[in-house]
């Protein structure tokens, strides 16, 4: 299986150039003296999370006869936002197919973009999808399962290793594993000191599972679909997982208490916005020192998509 490479990674960043925000790294003062914390907040992109990389490289990636035949996306959210946005820029039409659990605010977020959305139970988003591409002819875009997304996503990686070329530890939340794919692949190229560990939730852990069986473990979708990490719940495809045993150094999982921990934490001393997906990296910092290694460390807030309702309650707690 070819694997996505340092030069993909660096074509992407070239390609979606304009469209992102380069985010900053945070430096955060109130981490532990022996373990430096600096914060890569993928919340600020204009869609509220890192999915918009890999979204407009791959759709920047094709060519005009496929493009204007418009695309399809499945998505609890966050991808799905990032699809109907990249498609607006590139003045195509967009269809989403979603869960009908998914949180209100990433639905109207979608259809805000000028998407159509189309509500599924959330065993036939995937299927919904490809039954949407063969009516309309349109392309699809994956969440994750795709070489032109986890090079978009590894730009993530290629930015931290420029602006941090010390790290030593890079935590990430892991889902499909194209975020983490990506990251691991720029981070361990050229920064092949530094560990780079997924953080997932206990309650979704069939990625952490599968790395320590050495071959892919089914979750069913109900047992992921406990965590309040919805954007957390899907699983390992085999060009991700591929990656990760070459790349990724460990998997940590976190608890549904510890992640609304952090939610609090990112949002009172950070000073942002996160959705439970993107506070696990903090929520294993905090949770898990035992577990990691020591040193400049950076997380990743992969995103801030979150219920009001939501977030008030956790720092309401």
């Amino acid at each position: 299986m070819e694997l996505v490479t340092i030069d993909d990674i660096r074509a992407a960043a070239d390609r979606i150039s304009g469209a992102v925000v380069r985010t900053p790294l945070l430096p955060c003062p109130w981490a532990d003296a022996d373990r430096p914390l600096w914060l890569k907040p993928e919340n600020l992109q204009p869609i509220g999370a890192f999915k918009l990389r890999g979204a407009q490289n791959a759709i920047a990636r094709l060519d005009e006869r496929s493009r204007s035949r418009g695309v399809v996306a499945y998505s609890s959210g966050n991808h799905a936002q990032a699809v109907a946005y990249a498609a607006r820029t590139f003045g195509i039409p967009a269809h989403i197919v979603m869960p009908d659990v998914t949180p209100q605010v990433k639905i109207d977020n979608t259809r805000g973009y000028g998407a159509e959305v189309v509500l599924v139970s959330i065993a036939e988003r995937e299927s919904a999808a490809l039954e949407l591409v063969e009516k309309l002819g349109a392309v699809l875009v994956p969440p994750f399962d795709h070489p032109d997304v986890i090079a978009g996503q590894g730009t993530i990686g290629l930015e931290i290793a420029e602006d941090l070329p010390g790290v030593e530890l890079v935590l990430v939340p892991v889902s499909g594993g194209g975020l983490s794919s990506g990251i691991a692949t720029a981070v361990k190229t050229l920064c092949p000191g530094a560990r780079v560990v997924g953080v997932e939730p206990e309650l979704a852990g069939d990625a952490r599972e599968s790395l320590r069986a050495g071959t892919l473990v089914d979750w069913p979708i109900e047992r992921r679909a406990r965590t309040i990490a919805d954007g957390l719940r899907s699983q390992l495809s085999d060009l991700t997982f591929a990656h990760l045993r070459a790349y990724l150094d460990d998997i940590v999982t976190v608890s549904e208490d510890e992640i609304r921990t952090a939610m609090g934490v990112l949002a009172t001393k950070g000073r942002l916005v996160a959705e439970p997906s993107g506070a696990v990296g903090l929520a294993a910092y905090l949770s898990r020192v035992g577990d990691l290694p020591r040193g400049r460390t950076v997380i990743v807030v992969s995103g801030g998509n979150v219920a009001p309702s939501l977030l008030a309650d956790v720092l309401g707690a």
